[in-house]
């Protein structure tokens, strides 16, 4: 019936040419169309897209058809599938009804930029180097607010749902303007309250993210840090050594702490040159928020928790403490040393804690100073 009244239509307002044309089916599709139409995107673009892929013979039928029908503001954005031999009429009806499904795309608290770009490249939203291109082009990085040394800590941990088509900028700018909307105002003034910039907290986030995954020693770790920087003392973080390694290799040796990068905090004072991972919530929270307390070091316990001292004799105590208790090698992991450890004495480290996902509920549209 719908096709019937579109050729009455046609016929009184255009002549039976007119009709033909809205009614005459397409090109077959093999394989199927696939199109991502980006929200804004205006119809004669649309239809232009469409007849190049073969969908349309020619893009003037549907723009013809929508005026006349009223619908051509009506066409929706998202993904759209488009399969076998379609008329024009039949196109608009897709385009103007619910695009198909949005993916799911979940990302872990902590992964690296080139972790994320692995991540999402495997999801099927595009080649890793559509990405990488993106994320190195200045122009698109200042008009998100992203500092020109790149966008490490800007890809805020969540989970998105988002057309599988969408282009690889939409759905960096998708992850980059939820981290700014976590990190508003509220703590941007906290930071600036502790000396921070912005940079420096997100930076901080991240080394707070990689050493601890227990909630409530986020602040305790954002504690030791910023204390040891008030002091002038080294960060001495076993993560940021390991920033950086092209394999997975996650071992650290004497050679590793004493090889100088420009993230290596046991051998450059001060916090890293950018973030070394994307933190979430907690983390930044944390990282603004740190608690009220005269630590400097801590130790790992061996199951996911730390012990912190204050100075470094309580702090030696406790390194000999945990390492006594840890099982023989081959029974089970030896505890993770506390990157602020220091002394003669260094245990080799070869962990690195697992991945978490986002700890938002809903979907989003769009180490310290340790030795052990």
């Amino acid at each position: 019936m719908a096709a019937l009244a579109a050729a009455l239509v046609l016929a009184a307002g255009g002549g039976m040419v007119g009709a033909w044309l809205v009614l005459r089916p397409g090109p077959p599709l093999d394989p199927p169309v696939e199109l991502s139409i980006p929200p804004g995107t205006p119809l004669r673009a649309i239809a232009r897209e469409l007849a190049h892929r073969g969908v349309l013979r020619h893009p003037l039928p549907l723009l013809l058809w929508a005026r006349l029908s009223g619908r051509d503001r009506a066409v929706r954005w998202g993904d759209y599938s488009f399969a076998g031999r379609l008329t024009p009429f039949a196109v608009l009806e897709r385009l103007t009804g619910p695009p198909d499904p949005e993916q799911a795309v979940t990302i872990p608290e902590g992964l690296t930029v080139r972790e994320v770009v692995t991540l999402l490249a495997a999801s099927g939203f595009a080649p890793e180097e559509r990405f990488h291109a993106v994320l190195a082009d200045s122009a698109f990085l200042a008009s998100e607010g992203v500092p020109a040394v790149g966008a490490e800590g800007y890809l805020f941990p969540d989970t998105y749902l988002l057309p599988r088509t969408t282009p690889p900028d939409q759905v960096l700018r998708t992850m980059i303007r939820r981290f700014h909307r976590v990190f508003g105002p509220e703590l941007r003034e906290r930071a600036t309250a502790l000396g921070l910039t912005v940079h420096e907290a997100v930076t901080l986030a991240s080394l707070v993210e990689e050493e601890t995954a227990r909630t409530e020693e986020r602040p305790l770790v954002a504690a030791v840090f910023l204390n040891r920087l008030r002091r002038g003392m080294p960060l001495q973080s076993d993560p940021t050594v390991l920033y950086g390694r092209a394999d997975n290799d996650r071992s650290i040796d004497r050679d590793d702490l004493a090889r100088p990068t420009p993230h290596n905090t046991y051998t450059s004072r001060g916090l890293p040159p950018t973030p070394i991972a994307n933190p979430g919530r907690a983390a930044l929270e944390a990282a603004v928020t740190p608690a009220d307390v005269p630590y400097l070091y801590f130790v790992a316990r061996g199951d996911g928790s730390h012990e912190f001292s204050a100075d470094l004799a309580a702090h030696q105590a406790a390194v000999a403490r945990w390492r006594r208790r840890a099982p023989p090698a081959g029974e089970s992991p030896p505890p993770r040393r506390s990157s602020t450890a220091t002394g003669p004495e260094r245990p080799l480290r070869a962990a690195s804690r697992a991945r978490r996902p986002p700890s938002s509920a809903a979907p989003a549209r769009a180490s310290a100073p340790q030795d052990s």
